[in-house]
């Protein structure tokens, strides 16, 4: 048990007891327990294993390698689209937790087998975003904001991208790229 974990775990509001039985239950792995992203994390090795997060609607296991787990209940839910390689197991109350014992164990412990074999998640290749005809005349009458919209990652330029292109109106995306010129240049995010 980790005294960091402890605290966590007295700060907790919601989902106190559902933290408490996970826990119980993550323990019983014999995993290291450690405190990361203000969340307890189990490892291995000193590789994350899963991690307890809880949300407004339920509280969960998540796997750091859950889409190349072993899936037999199909009950692994992928968080948002954007996440490629985690999974997790969800619950919305104490006593879905206290039914489903058995299984949480058996896919902790399928999550402790991906990494004791040293297994990967196959993680896709980002793609610079399709810059439309309107939105790229607009860039090209700003000096070096072509270049500098390039420049940026994938993840940023579709941050960018999905906001100019969001808007119905040509004249609004080009005044959002004009907007947003300046951050762009000084290859920042769209949202730092």
């Amino acid at each position: 048990m980790n005294h960091r974990v402890d605290v966590f775990m007295k700060k907790q509001t919601k989902w106190q007891e559902e933290y408490a039985l996970l826990r119980e239950i993550s323990l019983s792995t014999d995993l290291t327990e450690d405190l990361k992203w203000m969340h307890p994390c189990y490892t291995l090795n000193d590789k994350n294993v899963f991690l307890l997060h809880s949300f407004k609607e339920y509280i969960a296991v998540f796997f750091h390698k859950g889409a190349i787990m072993k899936d037999p209940k199909g009950i692994l839910i992928q968080q948002t689209p954007n996440v490629q390689a985690g999974r997790q197991l969800r619950f919305k109350s104490l006593e879905e937790i206290v039914k489903a014992k058995k299984v949480i164990k058996a896919y902790m412990n399928e999550a402790i087998a991906v990494e004791e074999a040293g297994l990967e998640v196959p993680m896709k290749k980002p793609v610079a975003a399709e810059i439309p005809k309107d939105i790229a005349a607009a860039m090209k009458k700003i000096s070096g904001l072509t270049v500098a919209f390039k420049k940026l990652t994938p993840s940023a330029q579709r941050e960018y991208m999905l906001y100019f292109d969001g808007a119905k109106k040509e004249e609004t995306r080009i005044s959002r790229v004009e907007k947003y010129a300046d951050k762009i240049l000084a290859g920042k995010r769209m949202n730092s």
